[in-house]
């Protein structure tokens, strides 16, 4: 595009009966949906395959009812604070063991861990189910350390044979197409160039947040385009302030080769203890199910023997981490880590519990949009994620978004119109925008909340998105559409976590007085 074009005269569109944004496990799961119903799927993925999508990171596992699905609701509902949807959770672990059966084994050939893969003896054929935190008991299928990676290969493979599937790789959503109320389509870059795809229906499957936050164990691109272009749109967005942290990520180095990485709910679930500097194991002071608390909890005290004694470390020798744990020990040894002598560990920006307000169909309120996935808010989670469940979510509301989406046939109408007039922006634009949000976000909005803070967030906050609103204007770039989006989404955050007076799960706040002039 020359940079004085006007994007209002297309001279191409695409037009598909389902369009997904996004390739993660609910993305993926949400195409088979439509395809199997014959709908003519489009999915466009600004990541580039596999490593750009969320799912593909994923290490613990996916949780199956098995064969007590009331305790597995007990199970959410109690890591949520009881504030998870009932009908919802209902809807999960009832279609849970068919869902995960159907899509990944017989249809994918996954090839989850069995009891004799560790030498035990066990029957190969019987699953070897892991336990984590807040469970009662072990349900979470995996593939050593590494289950999405596992799940998401083979699924995008089978999805690039499929002849009514087209994936769109290195192409982003910039904004949706709307029209009295509904949704039909969106407008795609690729390559610089801009071109509407008109859909029947348009299925949000962006992923989380996590370059809204310094430290995150989500891919680069994590900056909530779903939320955000749904919200500006006039969808209902829902549960905004439940930003859940890990609680145990390696926090890595400037150094080169030593960044971060997630460390498995599973080691916790296997025996591993958690440690501050003084050698001392902790949890127990805190909850009274010590390593195996909710995330929240776990997270919230790491962080505090953190500030108090000045490290903490994830002692993995009660249980044969070599064995159990391959690829975490590769890590470790990729980065120097003495893991024998404890893996140095810290809370990181890990999931999205709110998101698009969606019904159990992934439905938004706005006419023929679904979201699904963690961008969405399904009422599963509430106010704090039980472990594993993220992929089961994202491949439950997939596949019945997917299915219910596949009925619309496209509609062309009058696309927005992008300008593109004016000089590029300065090459580090972008990047100095977002080290700003970031910061503001890191602050003010991490773990720990205190509601004057929450409002000196928001105030910073809104200044940058109207700076970025002014040269969006006039300009069209995808690192530009990018920073919109995830000042909308930070925004949103920032004011559903002023509004909450109550703390509960990952919402904790606490009065204290503020650390420093975010802006």
């Amino acid at each position: 595009m020359s940079g004085t074009e006007e994007l209002e005269d297309y001279d191409d569109y695409r037009t598909t009966d389902v369009l997904v944004v996004g390739s993660g496990i609910a993305g993926l799961a949400a195409a088979l949906g439509a395809a199997r119903e014959g709908a003519d799927v489009t999915v466009a993925t600004k990541a580039a395959r596999p490593e750009g999508a969320s799912s593909w990171w994923a290490q613990g596992g996916i949780a199956v009812s098995r064969d007590d699905p009331d305790q597995f609701k007990e199970d959410i509902l109690t890591a949520s604070a009881d504030t998870a949807d009932p009908q919802a959770v209902d809807v999960l672990v009832d279609e849970a063991n068919d869902a995960v059966s159907d899509v990944l084994v017989d249809t994918l050939g996954v090839e989850f861990d069995t009891s004799g893969d560790d030498g035990s003896g066990g029957d190969a054929g019987d699953f070897d189910f892991g336990r984590e935190a807040a469970h009662d008991e072990p349900r979470i299928l995996h593939v050593d350390a590494s289950t999405g990676k596992a799940i998401h290969v083979p699924f995008l493979n089978y999805l690039d044979g499929h002849d009514d599937v087209t994936v769109r790789d290195d192409t982003a959503a910039l904004e949706l197409v709307s029209h009295e109320g509904r949704i039909h389509g969106a407008l795609l870059e690729h390559g610089g160039e801009v071109t509407p795809t008109f859909a029947g229906a348009t299925v949000l499957a962006t992923g989380g947040i996590g370059d809204l936050y310094p430290h995150s164990t989500n891919p680069d691109g994590s900056t909530g385009d779903g939320v955000a272009m749904a919200a500006l749109a006039g969808a209902d967005v829902e549960d905004m302030e439940y930003v859940q942290f890990h609680p145990t990520v390696y926090p890595g180095s400037d150094e080169e080769g030593d960044g971060p990485f997630l460390v498995s709910e599973a080691v916790r679930g296997e025996g591993a203890h958690l440690l501050n500097a003084e050698g001392e194991r902790f949890m127990p002071d805190y909850h009274a199910d010590a390593e195996l608390a909710p995330r929240d909890v776990v997270a919230r005290a790491v962080q505090n023997e953190r500030e108090a004694t000045g490290e903490v470390v994830l002692d993995v020798s009660p249980l044969d981490f070599v064995g159990e744990f391959p690829d975490l020990v590769e890590k470790c040894e990729e980065r120097g880590v003495d893991w024998g002598s404890g893996i140095p560990v810290g809370p990181a920006e890990h999931f999205l519990c709110g998101g698009v307000d969606v019904d159990t169909h992934g439905r938004a309120s706005l006419d023929r949009l679904y979201a699904v996935g963690e961008c969405s808010r399904t009422g599963v989670h509430g106010a704090n994620r039980l472990a594993s469940t993220s992929l089961l979510e994202g491949l439950v509301w997939g596949l019945r978004a997917g299915e219910d989406a596949s009925e619309y046939d496209p509609e062309i109408v009058e696309a927005p119109e992008l300008l593109d007039r004016d000089p590029a922006l300065p090459e580090n634009f972008a990047g100095e925008k977002f080290h700003r949000l970031r910061r503001v976000m890191d602050e003010y909005v991490g773990l720990r909340r205190d509601p004057d803070d929450l409002g000196r967030a928001q105030a910073v906050l809104r200044r940058l998105k109207g700076e970025v609103d002014a040269y969006v204007r006039t300009r069209t770039a995808r690192s530009l559409y990018e920073l919109r989006h995830a000042s909308v989404t930070a925004l949103l955050v920032t004011r559903a976590a002023a509004e909450n007076e109550r703390s509960v799960g990952t919402h904790n706040l606490v009065e204290e007085p503020a650390k420093s002039q975010a802006d």
